[in-house]
């Protein structure tokens, strides 16, 4: 439990007149606050209705007040819930009491941070509690509401619980030079390291695809000008989002739209058309075009299927991300849509202006951004935890060499430390207040 904190107070409900408003308050001097405001001591864990008073005892609001009693709240300290009517200058008339009593304006993401810090939630679970209210679709919410649960804490306390039995078999060799313990043969330890990697290796996949769920996928739809990259945008976003007309270079400008694609958010980015253009607004749409496809997390080029696929336009870029060609307006020639795969890449066939392929089109998106059909065991996570678990990942493979190598134990010993306090990066069991100022501070004010 953290001591001797000071007692804060918040708006816990978003800005605006509405039916609710809540002002929430945590800390040793929740008790005297709340019989201040209510004029009577609370029982823990009933909801009453109650009149809210100023300090001369006038009226401020009638509502519902909860006192939840450390150690069973959700921060780990004594809390109070007062909820009110839903308009800013009621709610601000409550909270002003609260401060007058001795409570402080809580910093975003406070009430959380306590609950870790009073072990209440671990720091993948308190990510969760951001990520719930922030989330855009269905399923997001669904995977951040297993991650609250612990499922991905659990799994990361599963590879540091191997990880532990590692160290002690690999340091016993460190500590009992004397005894009988043969380290370079002992099959045991290569067998447990390569169980580990490949645990590893599968939880990474899956945060992945958590994290891919959380932030979605950058998709650049980029070709020459009139292949039908417009008319692409509108057949994803079921709209008429971009201008449409045969005249090339129509679009001069990005125009990025937000969809979802069973319940993966996708980012849709049309750009102008790729070619040496002599007007300067359309010099600048295709140097912002190029701009983006290095940014993209995917490329879909656009061809036309009469004039075939071209100059690509993209060969001088250097591009991390993959390039998926889309033979369009396959209907001018009676071809079937269709989605191949071979060594130059993946080409799908569709027409944009009767729908045909579209349905594979949306497939592959799915299919590049990691999801297949998403198990029950499935969570959200973020690019730190990725980043974590590729950190924690080289130092098991570094270990794995050394170990092949019948390097000293000691370097072995050393790698496996350095993926444990990776891995604890995590969970908030190996962390610094740098870190959990950055995390915390992205909350909204009140939670």
């Amino acid at each position: 439990m953290i001591s001797d904190t000071e007692t804060i107070a918040a708006v816990a409900t978003p800005p605006g007149k509405g039916g609710i408003g809540i002002v929430r308050v945590s800390g040793p001097l929740v008790a005297s606050i709340a019989n201040a405001i209510v004029g009577r001591m609370l029982t823990p864990r009933i909801a009453s209705v109650a009149v809210f008073r100023d300090a001369k005892g006038r009226f401020i609001d009638e509502g519902i007040a909860l006192f939840f009693q450390a150690p069973k709240s959700f921060t780990g300290e004594d809390v109070l819930e007062l909820q009110g009517h839903g308009g800013s200058v009621v709610l601000d008339l409550i909270l002003r009491r609260c401060l007058e009593l001795g409570a402080r304006v809580a910093r975003p993401g406070e009430f959380t941070e306590r609950a870790y810090l009073n072990g209440k939630l671990d720091l993948a679970q308190a990510e969760a509690v951001a990520d719930m209210i922030e989330s855009s679709t269905a399923l997001a919410v669904r995977l951040a509401g297993q991650s609250l649960q612990g499922v991905f804490s659990r799994r990361i306390k599963t590879l540091i619980e191997h990880l532990v039995q590692l160290r002690m078999l690999v340091e016993a060799t460190l500590d009992f030079p004397d005894e009988d313990i043969d380290f370079a043969t002992e099959q045991s330890v290569e067998s447990d390291l390569h169980k580990l990697i490949e645990m590893t290796r599968q939880v990474m996949k899956e945060a992945h695809q958590g994290q891919m769920i959380r932030e979605g996928l950058v998709v650049v739809i980029a070709g020459l000008p009139n292949v039908g990259k417009s008319s692409i945008l509108n057949a994803l976003t079921c709209a008429d989002s971009a201008i449409v007309t045969p005249i090339p270079g129509t679009t001069r400008d990005l125009l990025k739209l937000d969809i979802q694609v069973d319940g993966l958010p996708i980012r849709i980015v049309d750009t102008a058309g790729i070619r040496q253009a002599m007007d300067p607004v359309e010099q600048e749409g295709v140097r912002r075009a190029r701009e983006q496809m290095v940014k993209a997390d995917l490329v879909l080029w656009v061809y036309d299927s009469i004039e075939g696929a071209g100059q690509i336009g993209c060969e001088d870029l250097t591009l991390d991300c993959p390039i998926t060609n889309v033979r369009n307006k396959i209907d001018l020639l009676g071809l079937d849509p269709q989605l191949t795969e071979s060594k130059s890449g993946t080409e799908i066939f569709l027409s944009a202006a009767t729908g045909a392929g579209i349905d594979l089109l949306k497939s592959h998106l799915k299919s590049m951004a990691g999801l297949g059909s998403t198990p029950e065991g499935a969570f959200i996570a973020r690019r730190r935890h990725l980043d974590a678990l590729s950190r924690g990942m080289q130092s098991l493979d570094v270990a794995l060499q050394h170990l092949m190598n019948k390097r000293d134990a000691e370097l072995v010993a050393e790698e496996l430390f350095q993926a444990q306090q990776v891995f604890g990066e995590i969970t908030g069991q190996f962390t610094s207040d740098d870190l959990l100022g950055r995390i915390f501070s992205s909350f909204c004010i009140g939670k």
